[in-house]
């Protein structure tokens, strides 16, 4: 399943995620990430779903990269 973060910025970027019960399971690329320590890139990932935190997700577990690690970590 795919998802798509709601925020314009994030439009390109590769958002994909498997569920077990409410539990999320997901990798996200995205050059928004450049610069930010892993960290931060989940705080962003965290903000941008916002109320779906509350709501639909239980819990999320997820790799955030660059598309730079991306790319490397595909070769």
């Amino acid at each position: 399943t795919a998802y798509e973060i709601a925020s314009g910025d994030w439009s390109s970027d590769v958002c994909s995620s498997d569920s077990v019960s409410q539990s999320r399971y997901g990798t996200i690329v995205s050059s928004l990430f450049e610069g930010l320590n892993r960290v931060k890139q989940h705080q962003m990932v965290f903000n941008a779903l916002g109320d779906k935190m509350k709501s639909e997700i239980h819990a999320l577990s997820m790799k955030t990269y660059t598309p730079h690690e991306w790319n490397q970590l595909k070769t």
